[in-house]
């Protein structure tokens, strides 16, 4: 392991965090709200954590400052898993150093502060604040930040990292292709920094394009930016305990579903229709929406958000909790947008909906969007791959001397990405029953009221919302409710799932195992 290149790289990417909290400091002024004492205290809190930032960060580069070696597979790997580790640290400060509370007369403990702040990186949006409304509790400025992370996790501090960054070379690469979620290296193109650089442009462009929108349909400024944030991120935190239900407003809930669709799509897509509109003669918009037409993996994506949408509606309808189409549909289609795309808002309690209705949305909770988005999730590519996977291998049942390629559209799937797809799916299944497992024996029952059926399904479907990164889960995890009642140990370990979650596994796994650290 080269320790000087970690240094060094650590360090840049601890101020990159430093630098980034200064767009949380104009929320405590009176321009952008009332100035209170507690806000004041958010400002000096965030300035402190800055100046830790950009001070740790500083040491870190100074320490390996003359190394300007090669990022190896290795090196990627420590790189991505310990950068998004030391942001979450970084980022739990300015909860910390402002006084904020979990509830009245109940402050933030440092695991609350991570959990909060690796929730916001993750893009999980899952939650141990009781009373986000209370400006006694969390200051503005403070809230500001929580949202902010969902952006700078959303399309990735590496990514960000990269694009900013001129010297990385190749090793941009390999840092890049341990980040961007998904199976294959599609969404890194040859010129990595140029890649990095497009992604952010057009995340940040749908972002700003939201946060106006909303804007316009009646959000104040602050509320605008942080659901544009949590949508485009796929995160969810809100600024409301109510979530998105809070506006009471089917437009404002049918342009936060549209954007979150867009999030959940592959970001390599949009820079496709955008050079195919460009290049072709007549600027024709049918260029423009082919590579979407074309890719099965979003056409897939699309039929599944689809059927669950028609699903939940049916039976919304038929168990007689909504009295009308109109109604059943636009719940039952933002709620299977968000959960599918893993964004997790809300806007209405769907844990009293119907038992079939919760475990669709369970099911959905694993699927996760596309490839090369910010949703987290398997992924929809994978299903693909998967099932065309076991079609083959059914095939060869009956037909052993077959030789048939699996293909995604027109490209042939080598065998070591289908194996990559199968272990994946194993190590999902494995961390999900034994941490199920785990988290069950660590919570007392006296937590869940002496019910342990209940507190079998909230601490399965607390494990299930971390680790694909959703946020809200069900029973006493629901969209109304929060994570603050789990003990120590049970927050330590969702928030180690969360990380895996967004990194999708490996690059988290791997600080675990003793040789990696070895030099051989």
């Amino acid at each position: 392991m080269n320790w000087l290149l970690l240094s060094r790289l650590l360090g840049l990417v601890g101020m990159l965090v430093g630098a980034s909290m200064v767009f949380s400091l104009p929320w405590a002024f009176p321009v952008f709200g009332e100035a209170t004492e507690f806000e004041a205290a958010g400002f000096w809190g965030i300035c402190g954590a800055i100046a830790c930032s950009l001070g740790s960060g500083s040491l870190l580069y100074l320490i390996g400052r003359k190394e300007h070696g090669t990022i190896l597979r290795k090196e990627a790997l420590a790189i991505v898993g310990l950068s998004w580790i030391y942001s979450g640290i970084l980022g739990c400060l300015p909860f910390l150093f402002s006084g904020s509370m979990v509830a009245p007369n109940v402050p933030m403990t440092i695991p609350d502060a991570l959990f909060e702040s690796i929730s916001g990186f993750t893009t999980t949006g899952a939650s141990v604040l009781r009373e986000l409304e209370d400006p006694a509790l969390v200051p503005r400025s403070v809230l500001f930040w929580r949202s902010f992370t969902h952006c700078l996790g959303g399309m990735g501090i590496i990514v960000l990292f990269v694009a900013i960054l001129r010297h990385l070379g190749a090793g941009g690469k390999v840092l890049m292709k341990r980040e961007v979620p998904g199976p294959t290296s599609e969404a890194v193109r040859p010129r990595v920094r140029e890649s990095a650089i497009v992604m952010w442009v057009i995340y940040v462009a749908f972002t700003l394009i939201l946060s106006l929108i909303l804007w316009l349909e009646g959000m104040s400024v602050f509320d605008a930016f942080c659901h544009s944030f949590g949508s485009m991120a796929t995160g969810g935190f809100s600024t409301h305990n109510a979530s998105v239900g809070y506006f009471n407003s089917w437009l404002i809930e049918f342009t936060i579903a549209v954007f979150m669709v867009i999030a959940g799509t592959n970001f390599s897509l949009y820079f496709l229709s955008l050079k195919n509109l460009r290049s072709s003669k007549d600027h024709s918009w049918k260029h423009f929406f082919a590579p979407l037409r074309n890719d099965i993996e979003y056409r897939t994506y699309l039929i599944i958000l689809a059927s669950a949408t028609i699903f939940l509606t049916y039976n919304l309808l038929s168990n007689q909790i909504y009295d009308n189409l109109p109604e059943a549909l636009r719940y039952a289609g933002f709620q299977a947008v968000s959960i599918m795309t893993t964004t997790g808002y809300g806007t209405g309690d769907f844990d009293t909906w119907n038992e079939s209705s919760k475990m669709l949305l369970l099911l959905l909770m694993f699927v996760g969007g596309c490839a090369g988005s910010t949703a987290g999730g398997i992924k929809v590519i994978r299903f693909v791959l998967f099932a065309k996977i076991i079609w083959l291998e059914i095939e060869k049942s009956f037909r052993p001397n077959v030789v048939r390629p699996v293909r995604v559209g027109s490209a042939n799937i080598e065998q070591g990405i289908r194996n990559d797809v199968t272990v994946y799916f194993s190590l999902v299944l494995i961390i999900f029953i034994f941490s199920s497992l785990l988290l069950t024996a660590m919570e007392p029952n006296t937590e869940w009221r002496l019910n342990k059926p209940e507190k079998l399904i909230d601490c399965t479907s607390a494990v299930v919302a971390t680790l694909n990164n959703i946020g809200p889960g069900v029973g006493e995890l629901g969209p109304t409710e929060n994570y603050a009642d789990f003990t120590l140990s049970g927050k330590v370990l969702l928030t180690v799932l969360m990380l895996l979650g967004r990194l999708e596994l490996f690059a988290i796994l791997v600080l675990f195992v003793p040789s990696f650290w070895k030099n051989y």
